[in-house]
């Protein structure tokens, strides 16, 4: 499947970490699928513990401006932006990808990531069918504008991404070690 995808990671003010966790996990996933919004994999930074990473998905491109207008006009959004806010310094590291979603295999205790500056495309489809599989769920830069601009997303590079391991890419790339947030930790 061929979804929109928003890789999220936000830097937090120090200490917050858990305290978005538990808000996000609480209130902001039913929230979101209650507008048509798949959540996927949420995750500790491994490496940074001021950081939180996210994915979200949409069918299209039309559906992903009508659920972020219906999430962040709706009722949810504005009766916990404020503590959600609190605990953020940026929330702009976003990249806006076409591929198939990403959701850990219950149970994980960790999960790498990829993002990788490939230098074309066919370089990389090359690279691709040498080390990579489907079990990667790579993805790859949405070109088209961003149409809700209240959520910046970064632009002006064409990157990919994948989970799991394989070998580094020849390119620049950063790995990212990622902890699974998992229910039964903030219920």
């Amino acid at each position: 499947m061929n979804l929109v995808v928003e890789l999220r990671q936000y830097t937090l003010r120090p200490g917050t970490r858990e305290t978005l966790i538990e808000l996000f996990e609480r209130e902001f996933v039913t929230g979101q699928q209650a507008v048509g919004i798949t959540l996927g994999g949420r995750f500790r930074d491994l490496d940074d513990p001021d950081r939180f990473v996210w994915l979200r998905a949409f069918p299209s491109m039309p559906e992903r401006r009508r659920a972020l207008e219906a999430f962040y006009g709706g009722p949810v959004w504005r009766e916990h932006r404020d503590a959600a806010n609190a605990t953020m310094l940026d929330s702009d590291d976003v990249l806006l990808l076409r591929g198939p979603g990403f959701a850990p295999e219950p149970g994980a205790r960790e999960v790498l990531a990829t993002v990788c500056h490939p230098t074309g495309a066919a370089a990389f489809d090359v690279h691709a069918g040498r080390h990579l599989g489907p079990e990667h769920a790579v993805h790859r830069t949405e070109h088209a504008e961003n149409d809700f601009p209240r959520l910046p997303v970064r632009t002006g590079e064409d990157v990919r991404v994948w989970f799991g391991p394989a070998e580094p890419p020849p390119w620049p790339y950063r790995r990212l070690r990622l902890q699974p947030v998992t229910a039964w930790e903030v219920g």
